[in-house]
């Protein structure tokens, strides 16, 4: 068993995730200024929620970016100011588009995977947004500043 309360693991993990998040905006075609090495929260090695520094407003976040044993996705930071609201945003975002692929629908704004596989991977989508809106609704799970 991986013990991810060992700093070396920890940091490993991080930095995987770091360049999973990397990789994913650079094919998403968005620009962004740093990364941090760490995320702002994370359960690991489930879930880790990312700032992304905005290159239109340097030193503000510009979007949220989530990844893990998970879809790894982004949120502007319009729509979440903070960990908990990108969580809460994303969750929302796929629990909708688990609907339309179970439906053998495409989402009208986006897409998620390449459409061939919606209905075995519909249930999957749906159950990780639901632990994820469990999540940002469990005040436990959160420091309130």
């Amino acid at each position: 068993m991986i013990d991810y309360d060992n700093p070396q693991v920890e940091a490993q993990w991080f930095a995987e995730r770091r360049a999973e998040i990397i990789d994913y905006l650079k094919a998403e075609g968005i620009k962004h200024g740093s990364i941090g090495d760490e995320p702002d929260w994370y359960v690991a090695p489930y879930v880790s929620i990312w700032p992304v520094e905005s290159l239109v407003a340097p030193g503000k976040i510009g979007w949220w970016a989530i990844c893990g044993d998970i879809p790894t996705d982004y949120v502007s930071s319009e729509k979440a100011k903070n960990p908990r609201e990108a969580m809460k945003a994303i969750a929302s975002l796929w629990k909708e588009a688990a609907g339309y692929m179970a439906r053998g629908e495409q989402h009208p704004t986006f897409r998620i995977g390449n459409g061939e596989d919606d209905a075995e991977l519909a249930p999957m989508l749906a159950s990780r947004a639901d632990t994820l809106l469990e999540w940002s609704a469990n005040s436990e799970f959160w420091e309130e500043a």
